[in-house]
């Protein structure tokens, strides 16, 4: 049997406050941008605000990028807009805090796939990312990894780190402890990611109404490679207090260096593990 470290996520935060790099220590001299969409006219979450005031903060403490907040979808696009906004080309990275199916025209998505798979440009997407353009845009599910289904859960869960080299991921216990709202997703390939934290289903209630999955496959976070641009998707989110962790922000800012390339780290899938793992 693997030797099993649990934490709680409080005691977490404790061990990676030093960790994060403060604007002395920033990879580049050249400011990187991110464009951060959240919401919808459907729905928004409560911490959609606060996810996005967090990733500001960890960009203006790092000095590694800055932030535009956008609760539309008019910059998501290669076309040249008015005044002073920017289009997708002036964007090292867009990260999606989003919900439903948001109104962009097929000539959006065209520029988005290739803001990715051709400019090599960086995808993040937390927790009701997933359950954004389910039903009208099929790749953008496909280069996310996942659709939302439902959440059966919301409580504490213990999340086990499958993948302990990697830089996103590295800084976490082998396990730990933490509660939010768990999604369960759909249309998700394992063999197409790199999953770096799950669930552990022995810490939840399998038998609860709604779990549909029968796999056992919880995945929580991964990351991928889509044509020439990188993808990290994290479920979690739901709770304001998920992101003033700073193990969580550590993620956050690691999340970011990797799809935009500043750090190396693998993207091929890793088998499901079993308790001899």
């Amino acid at each position: 049997m693997r030797l099993r470290t649990l934490i709680t996520a409080t005691a977490l935060a404790g061990l990676v406050l030093s960790t994060v790099p403060t604007a002395a220590g920033q990879d580049s001299d050249e400011k990187k941008h991110l464009l951060v969409l959240g919401g919808s006219d459907f729905f928004a979450h409560d911490a959609v605000s606060h996810a996005m005031f967090t990733m500001a903060k960890i960009g203006e403490r790092t000095g590694l990028f800055d932030v535009r907040f956008r609760t539309d979808m008019e910059l998501m696009t290669k076309q040249k807009l008015k005044g002073n906004r920017k289009n997708l080309d002036y964007f090292d990275a867009v990260m999606f805090y989003t919900q439903g199916d948001l109104k962009v025209s097929e000539e959006q998505k065209a520029d988005l796939m290739r803001f990715v798979k051709e400019d090599g440009k960086a995808i993040l997407v937390t927790h009701s990312g997933t359950d954004s353009f389910r039903e009208t845009w099929p790749e953008y599910i496909d280069m996310v990894g996942g659709a939302f289904i439902n959440h059966p859960w919301h409580q504490k869960i213990r999340v086990r780190v499958e993948d302990r080299t990697h830089p996103i991921s590295r800084h976490f216990p082998a396990e730990f402890e933490i509660t939010d709202e768990i999604y369960q997703v759909d249309r998700y390939d394992r063999s197409k990611l790199r999953v770096l934290m799950a669930m552990d289903t022995a810490s939840v209630d399998m038998t609860k109404k709604g779990v549909r999955r029968t796999d056992g496959d919880f995945a929580l976070a991964w990351v991928r490679e889509f044509g020439k641009g990188r993808v990290f998707t994290c479920l979690l989110g739901h709770r304001p207090e998920v992101w003033d962790n700073p193990a969580i922000q550590k993620m956050w800012l690691e999340a970011f260096r990797w799809t935009i390339g500043i750090t190396n780290g693998e993207s091929a899938s890793l088998p499901l593990p079993t308790d001899d793992d």
